[in-house]
Formats: C-alpha cells, sequence, structure tokens
C-alpha cells in the first residue's frame, strides 16, 4: 500500500457508558496514533464527551448522519450537529442501516454529498450478503453500491473518502472472509476506482475490511496488498483493539 497510511476505525455500535468509556479509551496513546490513523466511531450522545478523552492524534466519527441539514427529523443528527461535537469523520452506509433502517444507496449518495461538502470525512461502507456471495454476485453488488455514490464526491474531496469493504455475513458472525477472499474484492474495488474515476484515486484512496476483525486474524489481513486498514466491531471495545492497530505496523 505505497503511499497509504493504514486507517483503523472503531465501531462501538450501541455501547458504552460515560463510566465505561474512559478504561476503553486508556490503552489508546498518541505513539499507537502513529502506527495508524485511528478514528472511533461513537454513539452521538458521547461525540463531545470522548472527543474531550482521546489523546492528540485519534479522531473521532458519528455512527450516522441524515442527509438533510435541519428540520423536523425526530432523532436524527444532522452533520452540523456532528461537527459541533467534535467529529470529523462520520460512517456512511453501514449495512445495519442499510438493513434496520432501509438506507438505500441513493440515500448514502445524499449522505456523502451533503457530508463532504460541508466538512466531514466519510467512511462508506459496501458489501455483500451471504445470499449474493454464494449466488456469485459479489462484484455486481459492489459495483452497484460504489457506482451510486462515486459521483457525489468531488475530485478535490478524494482525500477525506475511506471506503470499507464489510462482507454483511462476517459482520458480527465470527465468519471473518479469508485473506484471499478480502484481497480479491479489496482488488476489484480498486479496479473499479482506477476506470470510473482516475489512476490516481485508485492509488491513494484507502480501502479497509471489516467483518469480525480481531488480534488473531488481523495480521494475515494486513498483509495484502490492497487492505490499507480496519473497521473493528464488537474488539475495538476490548484489548484487542491496541493489538489490531499494532498488526498495521507490521503489515509495513
Amino acid at each position: 500500500m505505497p503511499g497509504r497510511k493504514f486507517f483503523v476505525g472503531g465501531n462501538w455500535k450501541m455501547n458504552t457508558t460515560k463510566a465505561t468509556i474512559p478504561n476503553i479509551i486508556c490503552p489508546l496513546t498518541e505513539d499507537l496514533a502513529k502506527k495508524a490513523e485511528i478514528v472511533l466511531c461513537v454513539p452521538s450522545t458521547y461525540l463531545d464527551f470522548v472527543k474531550q478523552k482521546v489523546p492528540c492524534g485519534i479522531s473521532v466519527a458519528s455512527q450516522n448522519c441524515l442527509h438533510e441539514c435541519k428540520g423536523p427529523f425526530t432523532g436524527e443528527i444532522s452533520p452540523q450537529m456532528a461537527l459541533d461535537c467534535g467529529a470529523t469523520w462520520t460512517l456512511v452506509g453501514h449495512s445495519e442501516r442499510r438493513r434496520l433502517f432501509n438506507v438505500s444507496d441513493e440515500c448514502v449518495a445524499k449522505k456523502v454529498c451533503l457530508d463532504l461538502s460541508l466538512g466531514l470525512k466519510v467512511i462508506v461502507c459496501i458489501g455483500e450478503t451471504k445470499e449474493e456471495r454464494c449466488r456469485g454476485e459479489t462484484n455486481c453488488v459492489i459495483t452497484k453500491q460504489l457506482q451510486a455514490f462515486l459521483p457525489s464526491i468531488d475530485s478535490c474531496k478524494w482525500d477525506h473518502v475511506v471506503i470499507a469493504y464489510e462482507p454483511v455475513w462476517a459482520i458480527g458472525t465470527g465468519d471473518v472472509a479469508t485473506p484471499c477472499q478480502a484481497q480479491e474484492v479489496h482488488a476489484f474495488i480498486r479496479e473499479l476506482l482506477k476506470c470510473k474515476v482516475s489512476e490516481n484515486v485508485s492509488n491513494s484512496t484507502r480501502i479497509i475490511y471489516g467483518g469480525s476483525v480481531n488480534a488473531e486474524n488481523a495480521s494475515a489481513l494486513i498483509k495484502e496488498k490492497d487492505i490499507d486498514g480496519f473497521l473493528v466491531g464488537g474488539a475495538s471495545l476490548t484489548e484487542d483493539f491496541v493489538k489490531i492497530i499494532s498488526a498495521c505496523s507490521c503489515g509495513c
């Protein structure tokens, strides 16, 4: 991954309290942040709290933002609200948002466009279900999801974009993709970026893997040439998170 700094996102999902957050943050140091760009995707209620406690060099992300600036949208938060609470990144299109809250490809595109225009960087999630993989449709699904939001990204904004390949069948299941399976899809995504955007964007954009990443499998995955880091779920709440970040420095 020449020229691409490793990226590790910790997606806390709907977990933690103010009492438990300091224990999660404590092992995360400035020295650790030199091994990879670290971004914590935290519940919106704790954005400001976490931002005040993380060491220098570690960023905070919203797990979701609506594709509107303001209005009668009870229970949602806007990109401006996330920024106001200290977030510099946001997740877009996570499979749980797509599946549980009916977020469409078109909605993902709107979110990407608005977030980038307002100054939020985006981690855009794409990935196929188990049924789609079994039918041999992985590349078709990835192409459709990717092409939906590509036009939303201005040419000067690509350094604010990370693409997370998260096979839905591997998220929270313990059924992680093999390094070969993950690399195959990452390489396909990079080739799509080359064909649809530019070779420069293809070479510089970080593509990370998510789906039951842990301390045991991270070392093998990170050795693949097109895997630039991880989006970590449950393991980001444990001591494994530090081990996963440290694995990135061994993958150089």
